[in-house]
């Protein structure tokens, strides 16, 4: 007897294109098509974005419960694989045998074909049944396993960041706390009696200790997920999001560039190759030509322009921006996406922020006033990459961050690594979930995550 190990993946069956095989499947009704001579169901079993369709008339065993069959159930079924007649799939299974593996009620949500993503966002326990989040998800682990292979091949070492911290890497105090003490308590709370003896919290970022690694091994990475506590509800943000940081020895701003470039094409064209069906998906239902776009990206040259030639581009345009551009404020959204949609019509790196606008670990310029950083902002979408060359004079960085307002003692151990066998270093952080949105054309961040987070959201 065979057991439920001995399945077909619908993946295999439908890429050997099989004909004529005996087969037995297992998975999910996506949908359900009755006719009087002939009844169609569209089976998913997760190995693959696309779903094999079983067909079945009277003469199938056990007919009658088979009648009863519901959207959302899991089945187990058998038969030979044919060729289909019709035009969306080339082969199709013709079941001889049908049996419920588990039942779905009445009541489940996806009966209809087309939902709202604001809709499924409030079942999203359930909303990875459907095709979007099927082929958003998929991809999703795509480009995770894209990352670890891209810069594995590339020689870096792959670190693991703490998640748990007692400093602010940005040092914009939007940080999740962490504590065992009775916040209920009407005594008095001492931080030093909690777990750490000090305040803590989520990380904000892993970049300070691969600062740390990247001293060892040259060229660090790390991927995992961060948190931010601020409280923003637009489509751009979550409170808990994953972030690639690379770090790497021996380099200046425009090796991190280079490396950024380098990046962002090897994912974008291993999407394309290996996550054709998603793609094709997203650019019929979700962004039309998004192929194309993305396509032009990978042939395409960066642009790249200094903060005050923006501000200077910005000034000069008939546009009625919300903010105004002044040299020394941070870009908004709205002027990333003037840069890109108008002025340069593709990716652009800005280069050389005011120091202000900017964290207090960038590397100062001669100037004094600027730091060398630089954001890509994508064409539809503003910044999705932040890097800098990091400051490596212990004096200078030591006044930046009293300059910021921090408490350098909290700092001590990031100073020491200027102290000993300090070289220019620099890296970058890539905000995974915006990446997804711009490869999908997907509109809202919660979107290209299974369970989002964000404020008065925890549900799931």
């Amino acid at each position: 007897m065979k057991t439920l190990f001995e399945c077909s993946d619908v993946k295999v069956l439908l890429d050997k294109e099989l004909s004529g095989a005996t087969v037995f499947v297992c998975g999910w009704i996506r949908t359900i098509r009755k006719s009087k001579s002939l009844s169609f169901i569209e089976l998913s079993d997760g190995t693959c974005f696309e779903s094999l369709q079983i067909i079945y008339d009277e003469s199938i065993t056990d007919y009658p419960e088979v009648s009863k069959l519901a959207i959302g159930s899991a089945i187990i079924a058998s038969g030979v694989m044919q060729k289909s007649e019709g035009a969306k799939q080339a082969v199709e299974l013709k079941a001889d045998e049908i049996s419920l593996a588990g039942r779905s009620d009445a009541d489940y949500p996806l009966q209809k074909k087309a939902h709202t993503l604001e809709y499924l966002r409030e079942i999203a326990h359930l909303r990875c049944r459907t095709r979007t989040f099927s082929a958003m998800f998929r991809l999703r682990s795509l480009m995770i396993y894209a990352i670890h292979k891209f810069f594995q091949e590339e020689g870096f070492t792959c670190v693991s960041a703490p998640i748990i911290t007692g400093s602010d890497c940005e040092g914009a105090g939007e940080v999740f706390k962490v504590t065992t003490l009775d916040l209920k308590s009407e005594t008095f709370l001492d931080v030093r009696d909690d777990f750490f003896g000090q305040e803590a919290g989520l990380a904000v970022s892993g970049q300070m200790e691969a600062e740390a690694l990247v001293a060892a091994f040259k060229k660090v990475y790390s991927f995992g997920p961060i948190f931010r506590a601020e409280k923003s509800n637009t489509r751009r943000h979550l409170a808990e999001f994953w972030m690639l940081e690379p770090e790497i020895a021996f380099a200046k701003i425009e090796d991190v560039i280079a490396l950024i470039e380098k990046t962002v094409k090897y994912l974008i064209t291993y999407a394309l190759q290996h996550a054709a069906s998603e793609i094709r998906f997203f650019d019929q239902y979700y962004e039309k030509d998004l192929l194309k776009k993305l396509e032009a990206i990978v042939s395409s040259d960066f642009g790249i322009i200094t903060y005050t030639e923006a501000m200077e581009l910005l000034k000069k345009a008939d546009e009625d921006f919300v903010f105004k551009p002044e040299w020394g404020i941070a870009l908004q959204t709205e002027h990333e996406r003037y840069l890109t949609d108008k002025v340069f019509k593709k990716p652009v790196f800005v280069v050389h922020y005011p120091k202000e606008a900017k964290a207090f670990y960038m590397k100062l310029s001669a100037d004094g006033k600027t730091v060398a950083a630089t954001d890509l902002l994508f064409p539809g979408i503003g910044e999705i990459v932040g890097a800098s060359e990091r400051e490596d004079q212990y004096d200078i960085l030591a006044s930046r961050i009293g300059e910021s307002g921090l408490k350098i003692q909290e700092y001590s151990w990031y100073l020491d690594l200027r102290k000993y066998g300090s070289v220019p270093h620099g890296g970058f952080g890539i905000g995974f979930e915006r990446l997804l949105m711009y490869l999908t054309g997907i509109e809202n961040i919660r979107d290209t995550i299974p369970f989002p987070r964000t404020p008065g959201k925890l549900e799931f």
